[in-house]
């Protein structure tokens, strides 16, 4: 874990896991060359066969509330996860003290860490918020019957963009991933931090080649747009930005070079 402040607040990155995705066409760059991802990845100094994803979930304190930003992946196949819990008690955090989930949407290594092992709330007196959209597609998602069941008395759905927390977390719709994807920004005094959720997940490939296609987005088109207009808008405003995908821990900023971008970790 990685403690660190947001003006006023808190902060703590939880390392949960990791996920590997071949350099194959299937999963990033789909219909452009593997060796033109190579390529980008080699000048980056990283291994030219494989993507590697991390896996960070964010806690915030804020006064009495305790605020954890997704949840991991647990025990999906395609990760090695499941470290979430370790990692929260290890910033001082026991999961009945979390007071709000925040979702940035419905795919497995956002929301896996949210039942235990029996089906119950991981978290059970924390409020669950998401977006009304992304909420109503999870209802319609027959195989996450057990997971809406479990997560109904708690939900707490928001418009898009909505101002869930009054001058401390406001929404931030990235549309095109999901059908209710969400950001959010995080603010304590004229300090901000955005947490992108998967508008971008790997640090390379998404930010250098924003309109490359990734197998993950439900509406790639959308995704592309709004995936670029995000990163030009961490640009233009020198937004200290938190990505749960990049690597450990996710801090940092986004820098536009020439007609792209480039990411800049804190150091």
């Amino acid at each position: 874990m990685l403690r660190f402040k947001i003006g006023a607040l808190d902060a703590t990155a939880l390392k949960d896991g990791d996920i590997d995705a071949g350099n194959d066409g299937k999963t990033f760059a789909i219909g452009h060359p593997p060796a033109d991802v190579a390529a980008l990845l080699a000048a980056a100094g990283q291994p030219t066969d494989v993507l590697h994803l991390s896996i960070q979930p964010l806690l915030v304190r804020s006064g009495a509330r305790v605020l954890l930003f997704d949840t991991g992946a647990a025990d999906a196949s395609f990760a090695r996860a499941g470290r979430l819990p370790a990692s929260l008690r290890a910033a001082g955090v026991e999961p009945s003290q979390v007071t709000d989930i925040f979702l940035s949407h419905q795919h497995q290594d956002h929301v896996g860490g949210l039942l235990t092992g029996e089906g119950k709330l991981a978290f059970p007196n924390a409020a669950l918020h998401l977006s009304a959209p992304e909420w109503d597609s999870l209802k319609r998602d027959k195989d996450a019957a057990a997971l809406v069941a479990a997560m109904t008395p708690k939900v707490a759905t928001f418009q898009p963009g909505a101002a869930i927390i009054p001058g401390v977390v406001t929404a931030v719709a990235v549309d095109g991933h999901t059908p209710g994807h969400s950001a959010y920004e995080i603010a304590s005094g004229d300090q901000r931090l955005l947490y992108i959720g998967d508008t971008a997940h790997h640090y390379v490939i998404s930010v250098q080649r924003p309109e490359w296609t990734i197998q993950y987005d439900t509406d790639a088109p959308l995704a592309q747009t709004s995936r670029r207009a995000l990163l030009q808008r961490a640009a233009d405003g020198n937004l200290r930005v938190y990505s749960v995908h990049f690597p450990f821990p996710g801090l940092g900023r986004i820098k536009a070079q020439g007609e792209s971008f480039v990411w800049v970790p804190e150091s």
